[in-house]
């Protein structure tokens, strides 16, 4: 199979920014990985079509929110 396909690191770091504004610290720690990984996934086209590289940059969320508990005497 003659894949062509190539990741380029200004193009994906553009996407990551675009997708998290005002992370100044992620962006940067991103960019650091990327820099090492990006060429290896450019031999490996199959690391690319599994878009390994938006799965790694993807950041945790974490959604919090208060749940007030009753016991069976309606205390709670």
């Amino acid at each position: 199979m003659g894949d062509k396909i190539q990741l380029n690191l200004d193009d994906f770091m553009a996407g990551l920014i675009r997708r998290n504004p005002g992370e100044v610290e992620f962006h940067q720690a991103v960019c650091e990985v990327a820099q090492t990984v990006i060429p290896y996934i450019n031999l490996h086209p199959k690391y690319i079509r599994a878009r390994i590289m938006e799965r790694l940059a993807e950041p945790d969320r974490i959604i919090i929110f208060r749940v007030c508990w009753e016991d069976d005497k309606e205390i709670i």
